[in-house]
């Protein structure tokens, strides 16, 4: 009999850990294999929520929050590339972050049509990978489409505003359990794994998870 196993995924398409430590998950996931029957969630989180639909250059956002020079920026992103490759994602080049709470209404919308880790999964890739805008509906909808979503019910919760107290709520409730960062995993409603770990890491945790 499998054993039941839940994972919560806190996550922000703007975060480029967040498109390695999914990757790393499911991975690890996958060498638990057949042995469990796995719920997968996924919540948002959002790194930017003032940002305007249009985004800002990369170097003047991690220089204005974090303080960071052009240099370091570039050297992140390069250690981010390589750990990318790691678990098999590929970073396209990337110049601006974006606001990407439409993309989590969508996310949510998703959810309810048995579609949210498909989706989850391409958006990452259309911004991380291809460096498409997040907060673009037509990109948004194009990536809804490529899961087997319906593009114009997509595109009418775009347009709509559906789902918004949603997601506040969840995001409202993540930050009150102390969640600041991403990516964060909660397994089986009890142990917090935070960051993109290794695929190592994450497998020794969902193990103890399973046999506590």
């Amino acid at each position: 009999m499998k054993q039941p196993l839940r994972i919560d995924f806190v996550s922000d398409i703007a975060c480029p850990w967040c498109a390695v430590g999914l990757p790393s998950l499911e991975l690890a996931l996958s060498r638990i294999g057949e042995a469990v029957d796995t719920t997968f969630v996924v919540h948002p989180f959002e790194l930017n929520p003032e940002m305007g639909k249009e985004g800002e250059l990369i170097v003047d956002y991690v220089g204005r929050k974090y303080g960071s020079t052009p240099e370091q920026v570039a050297a992140n992103q390069a250690v981010i590339r390589e750990r990318g490759a790691s678990v098999g994602f590929t970073f396209g080049p990337r110049t601006r972050i974006y606001n990407t709470f439409d993309a989590h209404r969508l996310l949510h919308w998703a959810g309810l049509e048995g579609k949210q880790l498909p989706l989850k999964r391409a958006l990452l890739q259309a911004y991380h990978g291809d460096g498409k805008a997040p907060s673009d509906h037509d990109v948004l909808v194009k990536a809804a489409e490529s899961v087997g979503l319906d593009a114009g019910q997509a595109r009418k919760v775009l347009q709509s505003g559906d789902y918004a107290n949603e997601v506040r709520a969840e995001e409202r409730q993540y930050q009150a359990m102390g969640i600041h960062s991403v990516p964060a995993v909660i397994i089986n409603n009890r142990y917090l794994v935070t960051g993109a770990q290794p695929v190592e890491a994450f497998e020794e945790a969902i193990k103890q998870a399973l046999t506590e």
